[in-house]
């Protein structure tokens, strides 16, 4: 799992795809948050780390490790190549885990070989959209609890972007963020329901042609997006 950084050559920083291959004095770990086995790698190779986890990723880490020492099977619901989950998983023992994201998949395995079961969800998913997921191992286990592991600013995000969706006045609507985000995909995914969406990086992706006949845009981003790419957003679609 490469040690993630965001590109800007102009400032210094630059993407590595493993601890080694840093040159620099200090390495950034992501919100997504990294193994921590990748903390003691990083010091011990003589680097200073800067932290940028988030505090609802680390909850994860913490009560995740608080189920183990019970005697908990832990149950990740999310993307099992998504760096958070990477995280959360790297450096436990296959045996005391699974990775589970379709109700084909919870249907597959013999939950009743665990006494307790803990659930947790990867943070940028809608908790709401795995509800069949959870249900299905509930079905199949003897015991089961599940962790409260919501990123609220996410929730908040999500829960805004129906709201716009759903808005007879709005036309058509430009979701900002990374096209690899997966909160930002989600934003796209709900608002595509119900109108006409786009996701974009910023003004330059906007095609003049999607806006055909709208009166009213609507306009939401990402949780990490930064608020000059939204302005600048905003003022390309006024000035069209």
């Amino acid at each position: 799992m490469p040690a993630h950084l965001v590109d800007e050559p102009h400032l210094g920083v630059r993407t590595v795809e493993e601890i080694g291959a840093v040159n620099e004095p200090t390495i950034v770990f992501s919100a997504h948050g990294v193994p921590p086995s990748f903390h003691d790698h990083a010091k011990s190779s003589g680097l200073q780390v800067l932290d940028t986890t988030c505090k609802f990723v680390y909850d994860i880490h913490h009560e995740s490790k608080r189920a183990l020492a019970d005697g908990y099977h832990l149950i990740f619901i999310g993307d099992p190549k998504h760096r958070e989950v990477i995280g959360y998983t790297h450096d436990l023992d296959p045996e005391r885990f699974h990775i589970v994201t379709t109700v084909g998949h919870a249907n597959a395995i013999d939950w009743q070989q665990y006494p307790k079961l803990k659930v947790f969800y990867q943070t940028t998913l809608n908790a709401e959209e795995f509800e069949d997921v959870v249900k299905a191992i509930e079905a199949r286990a003897a015991g089961v609890e599940r962790a409260d592991t919501i990123c609220y600013a996410t929730k908040e995000n999500q829960d805004a972007a129906r709201v716009l969706s759903h808005d007879p006045e709005v036309d058509v609507i430009i979701v900002i963020g990374g096209r690899k985000s997966a909160n930002t995909k989600h934003l796209w995914e709900i608002c595509r329901e119900s109108k006409p969406a786009y996701l974009i990086q910023g003004a330059d992706d906007i095609e003049k042609q999607w806006l055909d006949g709208a009166r009213i845009v609507g306009l939401t981003a990402g949780s990490s997006t930064p608020d000059y790419v939204i302005d600048e957003v905003e003022q390309a679609l006024a000035a069209m």
